[in-house]
């Protein structure tokens, strides 16, 4: 029997974890335009009709919106989805024109931009520097103390006692580097290199796929070869050594990522495993049911995530307006706006389709309708 939680902590930890991401992401993209004076005229969290809002001194109007499922910060000046300059933004007083998004040099609205997914990176690696922290960090020498039988270890040829010294020509020091580098690749061919008495010794076979449920009855697939070890200490970390650590631990989450979503195209892991809204929020309840560390992690975790989703080339996203940028400094001359708008207008059908497609997939896993 698997634990059950109710829904309405479903609505409370996705709006606990989603609405601060958001509202941080977009603080970022506001905080370096001011920086560069650029006027922002409205900063929601949420889209859709106003709830509640306040203007301040500078103009900017700060509201909370009905849909808490994003958020955005509008600059002045953002007149087309390619914010380009046009008849409209040509017309502005001077004084008023200098204040917008389209006056700023090219490398200020790139880090304008990029702006948005770096605070997300940064607060997921002040988190888990927080843990590491606190929690300090496992060392866990990569030898072989616990042998499954059935394993395709054991079946390749392993023993008790062979320290693995590469994994897929990757060298290794720990136990937890040869478990990042065995269970996302669960069916794909493995070479190992392991010291047994001096002697190096080289094995290769395929990573079995095990398919693994938590205790709320989410399926995983992973890869397991059949080995363990059981001898390890935990080793208290500075301030500095822990931030390293994190910028670390975030490269390896983005790592995952990528493996992940090729896995998917080339078809190695099913679509089913893209997740949208509804097991955001059904992950965020089950991770805040069990605390707040395990909570405060997830958001970590949900906030790589949206860096990384929000750094893809694909126009409407912050990463398609940087891949403009970029074809611009090495052209020396931006797009046309007539193509840019086209290629945002496109890009943002595509999100509305990847969208649907994630719900739907989302919808078909609750357990009413078998999932």
């Amino acid at each position: 029997m698997f634990d059950a939680v109710p829904w309405w902590m479903w609505i409370l930890g996705f709006l606990l974890m989603l609405g601060p991401l958001v509202t941080l992401h977009e603080l970022g993209h506001y905080l370096v335009g001011r920086m560069f004076g650029v006027k922002a005229n409205v900063f929601s969290v949420g889209f859709g009709k106003e709830l509640a809002g306040v203007t301040d001194r500078r103009g900017t109007r700060w509201k909370i919106s009905a849909l808490p499922f994003g958020g955005y910060v509008q600059f002045a000046g953002d007149m087309n989805p390619a914010s380009q300059p046009s008849e409209e933004w040509l017309a502005l007083p001077e004084e008023e024109r200098n204040q917008t998004f389209q006056s700023k040099s090219l490398w200020q609205k790139a880090l304008i931009v990029a702006a948005g997914p770096v605070t997300n990176f940064l607060i997921a690696i002040a988190i888990l520097a927080s843990f590491n922290v606190i929690y300090g960090r496992m060392e866990i020498p990569p030898v072989v103390e616990v042998l499954a039988e059935e394993g395709a270890a054991a079946q390749a040829g392993l023993e008790i006692g062979d320290r693995i010294v590469t994994v897929s020509g990757n060298e290794i020091e720990s136990f937890d580097e040869l478990r990042g580098l065995i269970a996302p690749y669960p069916g794909e061919q493995l070479s190992l290199q392991v010291e047994r008495d001096g002697q190096l010794l080289d094995f290769e076979f395929l990573i079995p796929t095990k398919v693994e449920r938590d205790r709320f009855g989410n399926e995983f697939r992973i890869g397991q070869i059949g080995v363990r070890s059981v001898n390890g200490e935990v080793v208290p970390v500075g301030v500095g050594e822990a931030v390293v650590l994190a910028v670390r631990q975030t490269g390896d989450m983005v790592q995952l990522m990528v493996t992940g979503i090729w896995q998917i195209i080339t078809g190695r892991r099913p679509v089913d495993e893209l997740g949208g809204p509804i097991k955001m929020a059904k992950f965020s309840a089950e991770q805040l049911s069990l605390g707040w560390p395990e909570f405060i992690y997830f958001v970590a975790m949900i906030s790589i995530n949206l860096a990384f989703i929000n750094l893809l080339p694909i126009p409407a996203l912050d990463g398609g307006h940087l891949a403009f940028y970029a074809a611009e400094a090495v052209r020396r001359r931006p797009a046309s706006a007539r193509s840019q708008e086209w290629a945002f207008r496109t890009g943002i059908a595509f999100v509305l389709a990847l969208m649907l497609f994630v719900t739907i997939n989302d919808i078909a896993s609750l357990p009413i309708f078998g999932g």
